[in-house]
């Protein structure tokens, strides 16, 4: 089967929107269903993931509907952003900062952002009831999304998929079977500090979730445990940040950065550094150890045998299998883009941000995150699509391959 790992990244999840589309536009593909079997995705990448499941019986037109949500996309659309809500936010936080356990009237801080209009904007978006739909037609074999506990810091996988499906847990990461919903897209996506957590009811009583990619290491998993054999993955970080490069390149492009300033970094531009760990690093990690992991059962024949020059294996608990990876990545660094639509946040998020580092500062990392903007959303769009284009028939090929035994099965 094949699988689709859709990434975390806040609003920077416009660009798989945009490689989705083209994809959909693939001659051995038009007019037919999703080619995926199995989608799994976390934080932006869990609300593109239900949608394309909840569409999976009509590839173009779950694709169509995707890059026009991200595109028809307003910052009012995902958090309030009027001056009531931004300011009441603003001062629990500082109440709860400065004086702490000294007072205890009215409810803590939970966040900096109301997200109330995000949970709306899903529930429209997504159509739930068609994710069963699909599963009992056969278009869709699973589809995962990753959450967070706030309470034991586990990586939960909240699966819906076909009677059978596998589920396994680890001893950071648990897999429950449920009938998705708002509530787990929400969780999914709940961008730690600026979004609240998420209550979800987990069958012995509510616990609280926050984004699924702070504890996602391995972002491959979901989908590889569910039975896909290729995996097509759309990560959010340029092509040129994954580059081996020696330390003296390292250095230069360091004091490049830096621009001769040699002050502390402002607080936004921490901020940023803080979310590109939680959101991007996390796949090129995985998606190198699949690869050994691919060179090491190659190393040995069906009957685990050691051949010629090797040592023998210890026996593992579950059987190992190739999986065949794709990674498709931003050949342009979004952050970069990010900077020219700056001015479309709203004048009090802006002031915000102007407080945490000045204007000049290296913080465009954390507003591309933030950024749910049309016009933004657009310039993603179009990078992911060129992208995908100049890739075309890598990925057709790739899709194409195994199609026959996907459908015997």
């Amino acid at each position: 089967m094949r699988g689709l790992v859709l990434m975390a990244g806040g609003a920077r999840g416009a660009y798989q929107a945009g490689v989705l589309k083209r994809i959909s536009e693939l001659a051995s593909l038009r007019g037919g269903p999703s080619p995926f079997a199995i989608v799994a995705g976390a934080s932006a990448g869990a609300i593109n993931g239900t949608m394309l499941a909840a569409h999976s019986a009509d590839f173009v037109e779950g694709t169509t509907l995707m890059a026009q949500l991200w595109s028809e996309l307003e910052v009012g659309h995902v958090f309030r952003t009027d001056a009531a809500s931004l300011t009441v936010g603003g001062l629990r936080w500082l109440r709860d900062l400065s004086l702490g356990g000294l007072i205890s009237a009215g409810p803590g801080a939970r966040s900096l952002l109301d997200v109330t209009p995000l949970r709306e904007l899903i529930a429209r978006a997504v159509p739930f009831a068609r994710i069963a739909d699909a599963i009992r037609r056969g278009t869709l074999y699973a589809t995962a999304i990753s959450a967070t506990s706030y309470h034991s810091g586990r990586s939960f996988t909240f699966v819906q998929g076909r009677p059978g499906h596998p589920v396994w847990s680890r001893s950071r990461r648990v897999v429950l079977p449920v009938e998705l919903g708002v509530d787990h897209v929400c969780a999914s996506a709940a961008i730690p500090i600026v979004f609240p957590p998420v209550a979800l009811d987990c069958g012995t009583g509510e616990l609280f979730f926050g984004d699924g990619a702070l504890r996602q290491v391995a972002p491959f998993s979901p989908a590889i445990r569910l039975g896909a054999t290729r995996v097509l993955a759309i990560g959010i970080r340029s092509q040129c940040s994954t580059e081996p490069i020696s330390p003296a390149e390292a250095l230069a492009g360091e004091r490049a950065l830096g621009a001769g300033d040699v002050s502390a970094p402002p607080l936004a531009q921490i901020c940023g550094i803080l979310l590109n760990a939680v959101f991007l690093d996390h796949l090129d990690t995985d998606y190198d150890h699949l690869k050994r992991m691919n060179e090491l059962i190659l190393a040995y024949d069906g009957d685990r045998t050691p051949l010629p020059g090797r040592t023998a294996a210890p026996a593992v608990a579950e059987p190992m299998r190739i999986v065949t990876p794709l990674v498709i990545s931003p050949s342009e660094d979004l952050a970069v883009v990010a900077k020219t639509y700056a001015h479309k946040m709203p004048r009090l998020i802006r002031h915000l941000l102007d407080g945490l580092g000045t204007p000049e500062a290296q913080s465009a990392d954390l507003i591309s995150y933030l950024l749910f903007d049309g016009a933004y959303s657009q310039a993603l769009i179009d990078i992911g699509y060129r992208d995908a284009d100049a890739r075309h028939e890598e990925i057709e090929a790739f899709l194409c391959t195994g199609a026959a035994d996907d459908a015997a099965a």
